[in-house]
Formats: structure tokens, C-alpha cells, sequence
């Protein structure tokens, strides 16, 4: 077990927190989506610590962290125009783009593949951090794998204590889920993997065409033969409860719901719905933006309250509303209900 210090964000803080990522250490840094769980990209011992902490599959491949466009140069080759065009456009912020990789990058980032995926957080710790040590960080989210992201300093604590050498107290993230992640396909094309805060409209303003890939459409389990980006596996993001997405209008959800075992039953509804809500309830927002902000501690609220089986309203699968989709069928192992 180790001894994980609790950091704060003053320069005196991030100076440790550089100089213990110099040194191969592994510290969870905050991103304004969720916390980071960050070594030195290019020391192939540091990223085996942060696999090993988080009991992550090794075909599972890690982001870097760029903390200016010379870095995503120095790190990647064969840059396509497009990424240019929207890394202006969406850099510093949640967009991680899958470029082909320079050899400097360890192969155990990547997972094997020869592509990495390159991202400029728009969090300033994050970028002073990365700056301060000189050399990209990889940073997969700071929680064991499979379960809920962190998205404040004690969730990583949680999951973390005794396992890093630090942890950077940076608040609660703004955005509260993954960037999303983006592949080239040709001139002017690129394939959604992972949706993010930024949406596919957004990025058909830049890019002429946006596919979305089948694997984030689907309602049942993909077949995924590669493992191009974070987040493709089956089952992801998870607490304790067993979780079943619900797609219905409020009536019948409750319909639904009513026919079910009482024991330990908890719903996540939205804001809007909790007016008479018959069931014991938590809520997750109003808008799309709200509930991505706040889905991963709802579902690790539900663990720290002892629910056994947590009954979820399913956002619509459009906008940022994908992206908490996307968190949730995943986080019910594709058990999804709707007539």
C-alpha cells in the first residue's frame, strides 16, 4: 500500500505533483471532465502503475494529455488537416483525437495499436501540470476499472487511497463525463467512438461528414473486435446496484416500476419528474448538460446508500443526451426495458 498524499492547487502543491510524475509516480489530477489518473506518457513503468491500480485490461488503450499543439506534433505524424481545424476550434476542451503515433509513444499506451489518442484539456491545473513536467501524461479516469468516474477529489479517494502517490483536490468537474473521442476516415471525415460534451452537430460545423460509430448506437451488446478508444468495452462504468435502463415516458416508467421487488428499489429520474414521484428517487438534472454533470456520483450515491437495484430514466440518444446514454447502457450491462 502506498501513502497518497491529498494535494490542494497552489503552486507549492502542483510543483510535488510534477515532481512525483517526473519520477514515474502515478497522481490523479483534475480534468474538466472527470479525474485523471496520470503517469508520464513516455515511461512505459509509470503507465504500467496506472493499469495496475485501476485493474485495467491491457488491450484497453490510454488517452495523452497535451498541454499545447507542439506536444500533439512532437507525439503524433500524418496529421490530417481536419484535426487542425478542430483542435482550433474545440482545443483547449473535451476532444480527444485518434492520430496515428511517433514511435517515442510506449505501445503500452496504446494498446498495441499504432494510434494514440491526443487530448488538450481545457482545465488549467491539468494543462499547468502537464507543462510543468515537460512530456504528455496519459490519464484514463482515476477510478477502479469498470466502476463510476470520479468527478471530485474524494471520489477518486474511494478508489484510489494506498494505490497513487498523490491526489490533486482540484473541485468538482465541470463537464462530469469523458471527452469524446474522434477518429479520421478520410479527407474530411470522422467517426464518433465515444461520445463527449461535444456533440456531432458541433462537429459537422467544421468537418464535412460525422459518422457515428454502431458500437455507441446500439441497444444491444456490440461485438467489439478492436478496441480503438476508451469506453467501447460491454460493461463500463458501473456502481454495486444493479442497474436497468428505462426507456418510457414517465407513466409507464412508473408502471414499470410498480411491477417490480421493492427491496432496496431506487429510481434516477429527472428533475422534472419528482413532483408526487411515488418511488424513493434520486434526481440527475434537467437538461442534458445537467445530467452528465452529475451521473457518475448519482451512481456512486447509490452505492453509499446501500441500493440494491436502481431503476434509471434513459435520456434521449441526441445532443449531449448520447453521451449520458452511452454511460448508462453500459453501466446496466445493455439490460435496457421499453415496450
Amino acid at each position: 500500500m502506498k501513502e497518497t498524499n491529498l494535494l490542494s492547487c497552489n503552486e507549492s502543491d502542483l510543483e510535488t505533483a510534477a515532481m512525483l510524475l517526473k519520477k514515474g509516480e502515478v497522481v490523479a489530477l483534475p480534468t474538466e471532465t472527470v479525474y485523471g489518473l496520470a503517469a508520464d506518457a513516455l515511461n512505459s513503468e509509470a503507465v504500467a502503475e496506472i493499469f495496475n491500480a485501476k485493474g485495467r485490461p491491457a488491450d484497453n488503450p490510454l488517452i495523452i494529455h497535451i498541454s499545447d499543439l507542439e506536444m500533439m506534433k512532437r507525439y503524433t505524424e500524418d496529421i490530417p488537416n481536419a484535426a487542425y481545424r478542430l483542435a482550433e476550434k474545440f482545443w483547449p476542451g473535451p476532444l480527444t483525437m485518434v492520430l496515428p503515433k511517433r514511435s517515442i509513444v510506449p505501445d503500452i499506451v496504446t494498446g498495441g495499436l499504432d494510434t494514440v489518442g491526443v487530448r488538450m484539456p481545457e482545465n488549467e491545473i491539468m494543462r499547468k501540470v502537464i507543462s510543468m513536467v515537460g512530456r504528455p501524461l496519459a490519464a484514463p479516469s482515476a477510478n477502479r476499472s469498470g466502476s463510476p468516474s470520479p468527478t471530485t477529489a474524494a471520489h477518486v479517494a474511494d478508489d484510489m487511497n494506498g494505490r497513487v502517490s498523490a491526489i490533486v483536490d482540484g473541485g468538482e468537474c465541470s463537464v462530469g463525463v469523458e471527452s469524446t473521442v474522434i477518429s479520421f476516415e478520410g479527407y474530411d471525415t470522422i467517426r464518433i467512438l465515444r461520445p463527449g460534451l461535444i456533440t456531432a452537430e458541433q462537429l459537422r460545423k467544421v468537418v464535412d461528414e460525422v459518422i457515428i460509430d454502431s458500437n455507441i448506437l446500439s441497444d444491444t451488446v456490440p461485438e467489439v473486435k478492436e478496441v480503438r478508444s476508451p469506453g467501447m468495452k460491454y460493461k463500463h462504468y458501473s456502481p454495486e446496484a444493479h442497474v436497468v435502463l428505462v426507456r418510457e415516458n414517465l407513466s409507464d416508467f412508473i408502471r414499470y416500476v410498480s411491477a417490480q421487488p421493492e427491496e432496496n428499489l431506487c429510481c434516477l429520474i429527472f428533475d422534472q419528474d419528482a413532483e408526487n414521484f411515488p418511488f424513493e428517487y434520486m434526481t440527475y438534472g434537467a437538461t442534458p448538460e445537467e445530467q452528465a454533470r452529475q451521473i457518475f456520483s448519482k451512481l456512486r450515491e447509490a452505492d453509499k446508500r446501500g441500493i440494491k437495484n436502481l431503476y434509471v430514466r434513459a435520456p434521449r440518444k441526441e445532443g449531449v443526451g448520447l453521451a449520458v446514454y452511452n454511460r448508462l447502457i453500459r453501466a446496466a450491462g445493455y439490460e435496457v426495458v421499453e415496450s
